[in-house]
């Protein structure tokens, strides 16, 4: 790409799913950068295609009728602009072919290893499985595992520069005698990227260089108080074109239109939502849940208040291929605590068991519909739950170790996640994008991550974040002003005091005040949600008392006051307490969710019963 990034003036892009492709354009409109279209083809990187460039050419063609511009030149994407004939660039993103398969090694499982899996799940990969010379594996059911698995490609990592090497070689060796077989291509070498102590660079060369394609980087752990992940990570996503995409039918074509390198879709949304945050300085968490999946992304600050990126997959939590497994894992009695009626426990499992079996159906009827949104909570909740496992402080900087007691070291560093701090949580994927009212959206979220204190949220209109991550490289004006603008639509804010208090005993005193209008003034007592209007594009002046027990940011019984945007839902306060408790008696809990439902107006009020 030759032009300066101010000189563009129409950008397309493509992602390229495991089921569809979806492509955009946008243009720059006076000095802004906006959507034009979006169009969407099936996906053609398996049989009888065979070509995933045939299915990106159809969403193309599909932007380009609906644009009434031309594009295309006999299966050519048109470059640079003339006219109104072209597009200055073209780049895509792809989880086509099950996305990026990784296994990663690491000496100590909650040290190195958990370093490079935070490595691996930030660039975009799905983490397979960890290796650690503690966890308790004999080799030889090691090296049956890495042979099991098949990954598209392996990670290793251990020791700090200057320390032992011994135990890194070990897990070495363990791959070398494993000789993994890749999923795609015959004539395909495995990648392997060794990230660990430079001293032992030469004796992991002696084992793997002839075994595996061997690639050398930076320590992502050069010492124990501090992680270097971005040299590992950018290695990734160059391994990730240049074997396993080069590998998957028609990529090569498809790289070669590309004016940036093809990023795993994961690894895009993670850019943009690292963009967003940095160029408003916020603290954000994003979500997309899927059908197989749901990936949850944060950027939280340290305690030296640098932001920090962390991405988790959770590979068995989906709405429909892994929905079975969402209940496996959380148990019947926690999704039936979202369901405002009565329903036989064995028809809920018939339900959910033949949304496995028919994972593209959507439901028919406002019961069916209200049973998915509880399941969907459970899956949130629960990768939630796992992404705040991994988004931790580093473990084992407190106090000089010695490599024995590392090995023995248990105990969990602290999460970085602080919802009270959260600026910003944004929601992805269809049971979010596609609820029939934005409120259903709202309580959803609200829900599955409780936020604290106060929080904008926000749900990604049409699932175009991949396409801006992959543009925030190129142009980040461009991809945060259509982040803003055109992808994401603004729910509204969401203020939730922590604590725990009795039904009906005083909780919060709230002051609103917009322009032009009198300020309103409410006791809201504990247990209830309350809905005021404020429409997207409007700003409020909260003025928050909490009584002695609950706090909304600045410690408890101290007043905040703060600014509150405005969102197609409005401004939520929300005094059900954190941790958020429902009764268990079906009866009451019957009431309790209607009367939540009903402040929200989420649902056609006729039908709940």
């Amino acid at each position: 790409m030759n032009k300066p990034a101010g000189d563009i003036r129409s950008i397309l892009a493509t992602d390229c799913g495991s089921t569809t492709t979806k492509a955009i354009l946008i243009e720059k409109r006076g000095d802004e950068y906006q959507l034009i279209v979006r169009g969407e083809a099936p996906t053609t990187v398996e049989a009888p295609v065979e070509d995933v460039t045939a299915g990106v050419i159809n969403a193309i063609t599909e932007v380009e009728e609906l644009a009434g511009r031309k594009l295309l030149d006999e299966g050519v994407i048109l470059k640079p602009q003339r006219g109104d004939e072209g597009v200055d660039i073209y780049i895509s993103t792809s989880s086509a072919g099950g996305g990026l398969q990784m296994m990663v090694a690491g000496v100590v499982r909650n040290l190195t290893g958990e370093s490079a899996e935070r490595a691996a799940l930030g660039a975009g990969a799905i983490v397979m499985d960890v290796i650690a010379s503690n966890d308790k594996r004999l080799p030889h059911e090691k090296i049956e595992r890495i042979r099991h698995l098949r990954p598209d490609m392996l990670l290793l990592s251990g020791g700090i520069d200057g320390g032992t090497t011994s135990h890194v070689v070990e897990l070495a060796e363990i791959i070398a005698a494993a000789r993994p077989r890749p999923r795609l291509g015959i004539a395909y070498e495995l990648p392997l990227i060794y990230a660990g102590n430079i001293d032992a660079r030469e004796s992991i060369k002696e084992r793997l260089q002839d075994v595996m394609s061997l690639e050398m980087v930076d320590n992502l752990r050069p010492v124990l108080e501090r992680e270097n992940l971005m040299p590992t990570r950018h290695k990734i996503q160059e391994q990730f074109l240049e074997h396993v995409m080069a590998h998957a039918p028609g990529y090569k074509k498809l790289i070669d239109w590309t004016d940036a390198p093809i990023m795993p879709t994961p690894g895009a949304v993670g850019e943009i939502i690292q963009t967003v945050s940095e160029q408003q300085d916020i603290e954000v968490v994003g979500v997309d849940i899927g059908g197989a999946t749901t990936d949850v992304f944060s950027v939280f600050k340290n305690r030296e208040a640098e932001p920090i990126f962390n991405r988790t997959v959770s590979a068995n939590l989906g709405m429909s291929y892994s929905v079975s497994n969402v209940l496996a894992e959380t148990g019947l009695e926690n999704v039936l605590r979202w369901v405002p009626f009565d329903i036989e426990e064995g028809d809920l499992r018939n339900r959910i068991k033949n949304k496995m079996i028919r994972p593209t159906t959507i439901p028919q009827t406002l019961q069916e519909l209200i049973l998915e949104q509880a399941i969907a909570r459970e899956a949130l909740r629960l990768a939630f739950e796992q992404h705040k496992q991994l988004a931790v402080e580093l473990r084992g900087v407190q106090q000089q170790r010695t490599i024995s007691e590392a090995f023995d070291q248990s105990e969990s560093g602290q999460t970085l996640v602080n919802m009270l701090s959260l600026d910003m949580l944004v929601g992805s994927g269809g049971v979010l994008s596609h609820a029939p009212r934005r409120q259903q959206a709202m309580l959803m979220m609200m829900d599955a991550f409780q936020p604290e204190g106060i929080t904008h949220l926000a749900v990604d209109s049409i699932f175009m974040m991949p396409q801006l991550g992959v543009l925030a490289q190129v142009n980040p004006e461009a991809a945060t002003q259509v982040f803003e603008r055109d992808c994401l639509i603004h729910l509204g804010t969401a203020i939730a005091p922590v604590g725990i208090g009795k039904a009906g005993e005083a909780c919060l005193s709230v002051e609103i005040s917009t322009d032009g209008k009198p300020p309103i003034g409410e006791d809201v007592r504990y247990g209830e949600l309350r809905l005021y209007p404020l429409p997207l594009g409007e700003k409020a002046s909260v003025k928050l008392q909490p009584s002695r027990r609950f706090d909304v940011g600045a410690g408890t019984g101290n007043m905040v006051e703060a600014e509150a945007m405005g969102g197609v839902v409005g401004l939520v306060i929300d005094t059900r307490g954190r941790p958020l408790e429902i009764p268990t008696d079906a009866a009451q809990r019957v009431a309790q969710l209607t009367k939540w439902q009903t402040a929200l107006d989420a649902y056609p009020s006729s039908s709940l019963s």
